[in-house]
């Protein structure tokens, strides 16, 4: 089933829900064999988003806790300025955000003490 490409559209679906949970992001050579949410290779080190809990056990250095919100809308990869439209309406309310692109879904990253007001912000999108 292929994804929306209106920016208009996808705006309107966006129905953004929290995965329960803190998550970090982590940089490591040579990643434990440990469960993760995600992996980006790159030619400095493996990235791993993974449990706060999992990381904290395994003695793994990270920078921020962050909450993880969802974003319903089924978004084609080819769709343009959805990234744009999120992460500057964020911006605008001085809030951070980390996208990860998934093949239905997109996902963001946000401060987890800010995670109620960027669903807030990005509830308004849509309108």
């Amino acid at each position: 089933m292929a994804g929306m490409t209106d920016l208009h559209e996808i705006l309107g679906a966006l129905r953004p829900y929290v995965r329960q949970g803190a998550y970090v992001v982590v940089t490591t050579q040579t990643p434990p064999d440990i469960v993760y949410h995600a992996r980006i290779v790159e030619d400095e080190g493996t990235t791993l988003v993974l449990d706060q809990a999992i990381a904290d056990e395994y003695h793994l250095t990270y920078e921020g806790v962050f909450g993880w919100i969802t974003l319903e809308a089924h978004t084609s990869l080819q769709a343009v300025g959805i990234t744009a439209a999120v992460s500057n309406a964020l911006a605008r309310v001085g809030l951070s955000c980390n996208v990860l692109a998934g093949y239905y879904h997109d996902h963001l990253l946000v401060p987890l003490d800010s995670v109620e007001e960027a669903l807030g912000v990005l509830g308004g999108l849509g309108e």
